[in-house]
C-alpha cells in the first residue's frame, strides 16, 4: 500500500498494482480512529468497488492527522486509539492500494463541502466512486453530509455509496466511542472484539528504577503519558511487540505480564508507567527501542502489599495467569543474578 503525506506526494499518474495506467479511484474519507470493525467494512467495500470498476482503478482512503477535534478544540485531551503508523498498518490489511494523509488545519477545514469533494476527491484522486458511512461529515462546519454528498455525486457523475451501519451481535454499532468506553473500564477483551485485534499502545522503552530486575521480574518501561489510550491501573496479559530496531526481528511478539500504574507498594514511583515483563526472559536489552504493547486480558487491579514477599508471590501468580491467558508455557522463574539488561 502506498502512503501519500499531503497532496504534493500524490503522483500525477498513479499506477495500479496490476501495472495498468490509473483509471481513477474508489475513495473513502474518515479519521478511522482505531480502524474498528465498522471502519474495516467500509474500507473493504472501497476495495470491492475499485476492483469492480476495472484493473486500473485504485482503492484509496483519505484520512487526517492530527485528529480534527484536537485542531478545533486545542485544549481537549484526546489520545488516539491507534497511532498513525498502526492505523495505516491496519488500513493496509484491508487491501487498499493507497492512503492519502492530509495534514488537518483550520485553513483546510474552512472549505465548502463541494470544494473538498471536487478539489481533493475528484480532482486530485480522480474519484469515480465514493464510499462512506451514514454518519459522514465534511466541509466547513461539518455542513456536508450523506445527502449533500449524493447531490454532488449526481451533479458530477460520481457514484456514491452509503454503507449501512455495521452492528455487533448484541445490536450495538461498532464505533470508536464504544472502544474508548471499554478501554476506560479496563475491558480490553471487549475492546479487542470491537477493533478486531488487541488494543495496542506504543512508545520508547525508558529507564526506570530497575527494581524489577532486582526482584527477578525485569520490565520494559514505557511512559504512559505518551503511549496512546492507556487502560486503567492494573495488571494485564498481553504481548510486547518489537519493531525491528536494534537488530530485532520485525514484528517479534513476546508474551508479557503488563503492569500499569505507579506501583503503590513503593512510594518512589511518581509517574504512571507501563511495565511489561516478558515471560521467562532475562536477556532483553530494549532501552531506546520503539515497541508496542498489545492487551489481551485484564488480570487484576493494582494492589498495595505490606511487604516484599506477598508482592513476589502475587507477581509469580501473575506470570502463571498470563501464560494461561496467552496459551504459552509457564516459564521457570527468572533469577535476579541472571538478568543481563
Amino acid at each position: 500500500m502506498e502512503i501519500w503525506y499531503g497532496a504534493e506526494q500524490v503522483p500525477e499518474s498513479p499506477r495500479a498494482p496490476s501495472g495498468a495506467a490509473c483509471a481513477g479511484s474508489a475513495v473513502t474519507v474518515g479519521v478511522f480512529d482505531g480502524v474498528h470493525r465498522g471502519h474495516q467494512r467500509i474500507l473493504a467495500r472501497v476495495v470491492e468497488r475499485a476492483r469492480a470498476l476495472g484493473p486500473g482503478c485504485l482503492a484509496v482512503a483519505v484520512t487526517f492527522d492530527p485528529h480534527p477535534l484536537t485542531v478545533h478544540r486545542p485544549g481537549i485531551d484526546l489520545a488516539m486509539i491507534a497511532s498513525l503508523p498502526d492505523r495505516l498498518e491496519a488500513m493496509a490489511a484491508t487491501g487498499l492500494d493507497a492512503v492519502l494523509v492530509i495534514p488537518y488545519t483550520l485553513g483546510f477545514a474552512d472549505q465548502s463541502p463541494e470544494g473538498f469533494v471536487r478539489d481533493w476527491l475528484e480532482g486530485l484522486l480522480g474519484a469515480r466512486a465514493i464510499v462512506v458511512g451514514g454518519d459522514v461529515r465534511f466541509g466547513r462546519g461539518n455542513s456536508g453530509d450523506a445527502d449533500s454528498l449524493r447531490a454532488i455525486g449526481a451533479a458530477d457523475g460520481v457514484e456514491i455509496e452509503i454503507v449501512p451501519e455495521v452492528l455487533a451481535p448484541g445490536g450495538r454499532r461498532w464505533s470508536s466511542t464504544w472502544a474508548r468506553e471499554c478501554l476506560a473500564a479496563g475491558d480490553v477483551r471487549q475492546a479487542a472484539e470491537i477493533l478486531g485485534r488487541p488494543h495496542r499502545v506504543r512508545g520508547v522503552v525508558i529507564h526506570g528504577l530497575r527494581r524489577g530486575r532486582e526482584l527477578g521480574f525485569p520490565t520494559a518501561n514505557l511512559d504512559a503519558a505518551t503511549a496512546g489510550v492507556v487502560p486503567p491501573d492494573g495488571v494485564y496479559a498481553g504481548w510486547l511487540v518489537r519493531g525491528g530496531r536494534g537488530g530485532a526481528p520485525e514484528g517479534e511478539r513476546l508474551p508479557a505480564a503488563i503492569s500499569i500504574g505507579t506501583n503503590p507498594t513503593f512510594d518512589d514511583v511518581l509517574a504512571r508507567t507501563i511495565e511489561a515483563h516478558v515471560l521467562g526472559r532475562a536477556d532483553l536489552d530494549l532501552y531506546g527501542e520503539d515497541v508496542a504493547v498489545d492487551f489481551v486480558s485484564h488480570l487484576r487491579p493494582m494492589l498495595a502489599f505490606d511487604s516484599l514477599e506477598p508482592l513476589l508471590e502475587r507477581m509469580r501468580q501473575d506470570v502463571i495467569e498470563t501464560a494461561g491467558a496467552l496459551g504459552v508455557p509457564v516459564p521457570e522463574p527468572v533469577r535476579p543474578q541472571d538478568v543481563t539488561a
